[in-house]
């Protein structure tokens, strides 16, 4: 964990005078850490230690994101996603120790919008939290203005942009947040090998990825719901490259 401690514009780039930030941590070294940080950021933060707290909190304050860590266990971290998930749309960045994929796919799947992979480095936090504020205020925009985004449809896939819907051969999917949003990337540039970075810039709103897999991980992801049926593969991986949504094999490069 680096990173020196200035403001960095969250504020002003995503368009909030001093956004809410809820912080859900039990290390107290990280959560103070933390809190001069995203101070000096621009940010308000609300700091808990568990789900009573912060649920608590959330009602008191309503803030503009959430950042979630506990170090502790696991199965809290994941209970506090899914009871602020059920209550919120707000984005949720989870800290996530270096334990493996299928706990991170874990996160994904109780809600939260994207991970970071503990020791980070502080600029990449701020990052990923400026994008996650910005892609809240560009939805809520559209919602305004009313802005129709229509239907995208590959093979026997179909997303609805509007009520963010996605089927499989007349099988509905539960895709949320950065999950569907990455399948609706793959689905507006079908047959086309697109790299980490494109992906990176076009559905997470960042341009550097440091040391997370969060691609691979939200492609694994989106990879199990298609195919929890035993359907054919439609996301492949084409290395060193990337990745193609492609019926039938992938090129080779």
């Amino acid at each position: 964990m680096t990173g020196m401690l200035v403001a960095d514009g969250a504020a002003s780039q995503a368009g909030v005078d001093h956004p809410v930030l809820l912080m859900i941590a039990d290390d107290v070294r990280l959560a103070s850490f933390l809190d001069r940080a995203l101070d000096a950021a621009g940010y308000r933060v609300e700091k808990t230690t568990g789900a009573a707290e912060a649920l608590a909190a959330f009602e008191a304050v309503t803030p503009d994101l959430s950042v979630i860590d506990i170090a502790t266990s696991s199965r809290a971290a994941l209970d506090v996603v899914r009871r602020l998930r059920a209550r919120t749309g707000i984005p949720i960045l989870m800290l996530a120790a270096d334990d493996g994929v299928d706990n991170r796919i874990a996160g994904l799947d109780a809600g939260a919008d994207d991970f970071l992979p503990k020791p980070f480095v502080l600029e990449e936090l701020l990052a990923r939290l400026r994008a996650l504020l910005r892609g809240r205020a560009l939805a809520a925009a559209c919602a305004l203005a009313n802005v129709r985004l229509g239907t995208l449809a590959y093979a026997d896939l179909r997303l609805d942009q509007d009520a963010r819907q996605v089927s499989r051969g007349g099988r509905w999917l539960e895709l949320r947040n950065k999950a569907f949003e990455l399948l609706a990337c793959f689905m507006r540039h079908p047959e086309r090998v697109l790299n980490r970075r494109e992906l990176l810039e076009e559905v997470w709103g960042y341009e550097f990825l440091g040391d997370s897999n969060v691609i691979e991980v939200t492609v694994s992801y989106v990879r199990q719901a298609l195919e929890a049926h035993g359907e054919p593969r439609l996301i492949h991986t084409v290395r060193p490259v990337g990745y193609i949504l492609r019926a039938g094999t992938a090129p080779r490069c």
